[in-house]
């Protein structure tokens, strides 16, 4: 399923947005925004996919001029016409059996042959590959010779899931606009999408990781609660795990590679995360670091109009989430309040995304007695919320570099953040020595430890001298390193050499 928002035969970037912009807030999507607004000269183009359209609502963003092109695309819904069965195709559905083994060995380079987009669109149809007795056969086989102890159906379904986006990114990529560059945000599908759309036309492919895609997705996988099947413990390898869960996870590591093979240059926004894609399978000649950036001077009113005193505010700005742990955010507040009784602490983002989640999360707020000290916020304009604000936090079990953490810094807020992404670097200062010397704009603590965070809010929020020089460090910091002309100029030096 698809349609066409916007539609121009000829852009100048095509970017590939994986359930981010223009429908999700924060992010990836306010980093999209920023560059296409950042480049007022270049037209550009995006292809956003998503799972589902229930899970999407309206567009968040006023979509700027010069993006031309826009088209959406979900991956996931189901698709209820009835199928005849499709004609064999004895020659090709051998690279079917190679393509089929290449995602679940985890090794190996991707078949030619696969790389073409005629193998989707001419050869191995999507409707070949999913309504043929040929198909039927050869899963079957796999099945019995993989994992036999496997209820069938779900082997079934989860080779039917991991394949059928791959059909619908090449349909895509057949129809797209022209372009000069492609550029991604992340591996997965939209990196596997610009891989094949780079091979497809010959045209070069950015690709920019903000979090490492391969190990997020490894982490969902290892910890869904829909994945379920497993062998009784008996029975079980000492290393064996769910066989559903591993096949989940080396294709995904899998189009990691595909896109890193194909990407030049392939960037990251800290030396952290640079060394992570160098061990998923990234040429190190090809990688570089380019930090985010943001918008300092349009911020500094937000420092202009902050009061003498510390507010006793402490705000997380993020979805709520599992993977941003709103749970230990709140156990946090909890042991603050009992020291600082007038504490406050604001969640600032979307509640709608996972609205089970949410709804624990405000179960929780009431079995704690917290409903005077913590208020679920929602969407929010920050430059309203960050005058008021005393500490800002996050919580998170992964991140790649927060742009709100740089946002705080700009308006005079320090940080106490988890151990994630590019924090500890934000925080303690990661571009050298002379960063390092500028101090702590914060503390970084442990992955889900409330005591810990508490007991770093409860110092910063009890020591004016320590939270000023904390305030000084991010003052200094993000000046000096982390403005958004800088990063607008950097990447319009990337797209200046991709264009020649």
């Amino acid at each position: 399923m698809g349609f066409i928002v916007r539609e121009s035969k000829k852009v100048d970037v095509i970017l590939f947005g994986e359930g981010t912009y223009p429908y999700i807030r924060g992010g990836v999507s306010s980093w999209i925004h920023q560059l296409i607004n950042g480049m007022p000269d270049l037209t550009f183009g995006i292809v956003f996919l998503g799972s589902i359209a229930s899970d999407y609502g309206d567009i968040l963003y006023e979509l700027p001029d010069n993006l031309i092109h826009l088209e959406v695309h979900y991956l996931f819904d189901d698709d209820k016409a009835v199928h005849k069965v499709a004609p064999k195709h004895t020659d090709s559905f051998e690279d079917i059996a190679t393509l089929y083994d290449w995602f679940r060995e985890g090794e190996g380079t991707m078949p030619e042959a696969i790389k073409n987009i005629n193998f989707y669109t001419k050869e191995i149809t999507h409707k070949h590959f999913l309504h043929s007795k040929q198909s039927w056969a050869f899963i079957t086989e796999k099945y019995l010779e993989n994992c036999p102890d496997l209820p069938f159906i779900d082997y079934f379904w989860t080779v039917k899931n991991i394949h059928k986006p791959i059909w619908i990114l090449a349909n895509i990529v057949e129809k797209m606009p022209e372009c000069k560059i492609l550029h991604s945000p992340s591996t997965g599908y939209a990196g596997f999408m610009g891989t094949l759309g780079s091979y497809h036309t010959g045209k070069p492919l950015i690709l920019t990781e903000h979090g490492i895609y391969t190990r997020e997705r490894k982490i969902d996988m290892l910890t869904a609660d829909w994945i379920n099947f497993k062998k009784p413990t008996l029975m079980q390898q000492p290393e064996e795990f769910n066989y559903i869960k591993k096949m989940w996870v080396n294709f995904f590591e899998q189009i990691g590679r595909f896109c890193y093979g194909r990407a030049d240059p392939i960037l990251s926004l800290f030396a952290g995360a640079k060394e992570i894609q160098v061990q998923f399978g990234a040429d190190r000649a090809k990688t570089r670091v380019v930090p985010n950036g943001v918008d300092v001077d349009g911020l500094r009113k937000c420092y202009e109009e902050r009061e003498d005193t510390v507010p006793h505010v402490i705000t997380l700005i993020g979805r709520v989430v599992s993977i941003k742990d709103i749970k230990t955010f709140i156990r946090a507040v909890r042991i603050t309040a009992n020291q600082i009784e007038d504490i406050e602490a604001w969640v600032v983002g979307p509640l709608d995304e996972d609205i089970e989640y949410a709804e624990e999360c405000r179960k929780m707020v009431e079995t704690l007695n917290l409903q005077k000290n913590f208020f679920f916020k929602g969407f929010q304009n920050i430059k309203d919320i960050l005058p008021k604000t005393g500490l800002l936090t996050l919580t998170s079990i992964s991140e790649g570099m927060p742009l709100t953490i740089l946002e705080g810094y700009a308006a005079g807020v320090p940080c106490v953040s988890t151990d994630v992404g590019s924090c500890k670097d934000l925080i303690y200062g990661g571009m050298g020595e002379e960063d390092e010397a500028l101090g702590a704009a914060g503390e970084i603590v442990g992955i889900a430890n409330p005591a810990a965070l508490a007991e770093s809010y409860i110092r910063f929020l009890s020591d004016e001298a320590l939270w000023k020089q904390a305030q000084k460090s991010a003052l200094d910091r993000v000046e000096r390193y982390y403005r958004q002309d800088t990063f607008l100029e950097t990447y319009r030096e990337i797209y200046d050499k991709a264009m020649e």
